[in-house]
């Protein structure tokens, strides 16, 4: 048997009136995040971690943010992707482990709605999605409300 584990971080600036998605789940909240796609930190933050743990790059290298097939796009169609290329490779994903930094507006109480959408997309149980969220006690760009991020941490393993 063989395990690998990964490591992804992404970042978005946060913007008056627009939707915002995290998790694959609309959040109810005044600004959104900014970004070529539908700018859902978590889920690319998730996307990169599965990504290095099999050595596959990253999102930016597989789905640019320069292109147009892109614009918009819903991020659970790369995550859905993702996993499809690490299990093309052999690869089965154990479990992730999340940390959202956001001020506002409060992520606890979606938690649940984003694991329900994010396991089947990874083929796995809710169990082995881990999502936590903490702000960043009003410092730097987080607390300032200015911008939202998300670290991931992926297991996978190769029978």
């Amino acid at each position: 048997m063989k395990i690998r584990v990964g490591m992804g971080f992404d970042v978005h600036q946060l913007e008056d009136g627009r939707d915002f998605f995290l998790g694959g789940v609309q959040l109810p909240s005044e600004k959104g995040a900014v970004g070529h796609s539908d700018a859902d930190v978590l889920i690319h933050a998730i996307c990169d971690a599965l990504l290095g743990a099999a050595n596959l790059r990253d999102i930016g290298y597989h789905f640019k943010n320069t292109d147009p097939r892109w614009k918009g796009m819903d991020s659970k169609f790369f995550l859905k992707t993702v996993t499809e290329m690490i299990e093309k490779e052999g690869w089965q994903i154990q479990n992730v482990d999340c940390t959202i930094c956001l001020e506002k507006p409060k992520v606890n109480p979606h938690i649940d709605a984003m694991k329900k959408v994010l396991a089947p997309l990874m083929k796995i149980g809710e169990d082995a999605v881990s999502i936590k969220a903490t702000t960043t006690e009003t410092l730097g760009y987080v607390g300032r409300e200015e911008g939202v991020n998300a670290y991931a941490v992926a297991l996978i393993m190769k029978p």
